[in-house]
């Protein structure tokens, strides 16, 4: 058996282990890593250990821990509570528009060029700031703001839809930019109107919050069964925090359990942090530069101006998610080094039917790219497709965009930045919650995606 098939089978074990036992599945992989990266690559202690590290996503690192340190001071001082009461009083207090308000800020970040992950990073905790103030489901709220971010990263703007173009033009394939960019647009649409409908988006239908930041329901209050708030799908908080409000705690001044009245003012403290949040925003999407250090550089500096207030806020980064999923993605990077990836092509290649194997590439996309960068995986695969794509028994620009959409729509794996950046950002006492939620729709997307891209797009053969 080959060292590509055995990380196969232990990626599986460790997938096994973590949902069976209560032990984090970061943890887990790392050990795989260790062990798989010992017997396959065949070099000394000190070079395996150097080759395991080289895989370690130290950018998507800073971005969790910068990201979740910026926002925990921003939940402390009453920024967040400040921006989640002035956008209601934008959409006229209606909660079920939110989501899809989220949907559409994050798709126009993306299709103007914003990086999927930095647009995701900047709206994430806004959103997630929604969720707890409306007792909106923290799932739908997260689903709704990758899916937004999928749906404009495919524009000829925008990095996604550069990249894949440039793979195209490069092999000379024949494309169609606009194709690309509406596939995946009318898909991500498409799919949060079911995450919508799955996730409690119906039971927010008719709610209105007023100005203060306090929700009615004109519609559920008298039907909600006994026992449960109405607008809450049902979901009831667990762990230590149940009984208290789902606002984050820590040690330290500036981060207190309990409720607390609705923030509708500016004071310093939150003048400062909006400005430390649009200079992060400015600089990721005008300049390009990393989120991650610009979010960590920006909480150390509004730590600075008040040491004392902010000095729990590094106690509310969430290490647990973010061992899960440097983790993992560490030893997804050691599979690729080993050569589990291209043995997947290659097995691809082998498959005597155009069809088949373009299902198969879809197939690959979906489920490396759950784990992996996205950007990488369209860079990888195209080229793999070319031999029978110009021998044209399928079409290029059907299978291209079913191969865009399945790559992208299983961001919402928690493994995946997007995904890692949404189940951060959740409430304690519903990340777990959030977490499972979002890998099973990861999962589920992976095996529901490429069928369905490659019915429509491909097998038709009118792309």
């Amino acid at each position: 058996m080959s060292y590509q098939v055995i990380s196969i089978l232990a990626l599986v074990a460790a997938f096994v282990l973590a949902t069976m036992l209560p032990i984090n599945l970061g943890a887990i992989s790392l050990v795989a890593a260790f062990v798989i990266g010992t017997l396959a690559l065949g070099k000394g202690p000190g070079d395996v250990a150097d080759a395991i590290f080289a895989g370690f996503p130290g950018s998507l690192f800073v971005i969790l821990v910068g990201v979740t340190f910026l926002f925990a001071i921003a939940r402390a001082n009453g920024t967040v509570d400040w921006l989640v009461h002035m956008a209601m009083k934008g959409v006229g207090g209606r909660v079920a528009l939110i989501p899809w308000v989220m949907f559409l800020v994050t798709g126009v970040l993306t299709a103007f060029g914003a990086v999927v992950p930095a647009a995701v990073a900047i709206i994430a905790p806004v959103g997630m700031g929604f969720a707890v103030r409306h007792r909106i489901n923290p799932v739908l709220m997260g689903l709704s703001i990758i899916n937004g971010a999928s749906a404009g990263g495919f524009s000829p703007l925008s990095i996604f839809g550069v990249i894949t173009n440039g793979v195209v033009a490069q092999n000379n394939l024949p494309g169609s930019p606009l194709t690309l960019f509406l596939g995946s647009l009318v898909f991500n649409v498409l799919l949060n109107t079911v995450a919508f409908l799955i996730f409690g988006g119906r039971e927010l239908l008719g709610r209105v919050a007023d100005t203060s930041g306090r929700t009615t329901d004109e519609t559920a209050a008298a039907s909600a069964p006994a026992g449960r708030e109405p607008g809450t799908s049902g979901i009831a908080p667990s762990g230590p925090g149940a009984a208290r409000a789902t606002t984050t705690g820590a040690t330290g001044a500036g981060f207190t359990d309990g409720e607390h009245p609705p923030v509708t003012t500016l004071d310093r403290n939150r003048s400062l942090t909006l400005v430390a949040l649009l200079g992060v925003a400015v600089g990721a999407l005008a300049f390009q530069l990393d989120v991650g250090l610009l979010a960590i550089t920006a909480a150390v500096l509004l730590s600075l101006l008040a040491p004392h207030t902010y000095k729990g806020a590094v106690a509310q980064v969430a290490w647990p998610t973010v061992l899960l999923i440097c983790g993992i993605v560490t030893y997804v990077n050691l599979m690729q080094d080993i050569g589990t990836v291209d043995f997947l092509g290659n097995q691809v290649a082998a498959i005597g039917v155009p069809l088949l194997a373009a299902l198969v590439v879809c197939y690959i996309g979906a489920a490396v790219s759950a784990f992996a960068s996205t950007t990488g995986i369209l860079g990888a695969l195209i080229p793999l497709a070319v031999p029978f794509l110009l021998a044209g028994f399928v079409g290029p620009i059907g299978l291209i965009t079913a191969l865009a959409i399945s790559s992208s729509v299983v961001d919402s794996s928690p493994f995946s930045t997007s995904g890692a950046l949404v189940t951060a950002n959740a409430p304690d006492d519903r990340r777990d919650y959030v977490y499972r939620r979002l890998m099973r729709w990861g999962f589920s997307m992976v095996a529901v995606a490429p069928p369905v891209t490659w019915l429509l797009l491909v097998v038709p053969g009118w792309l």
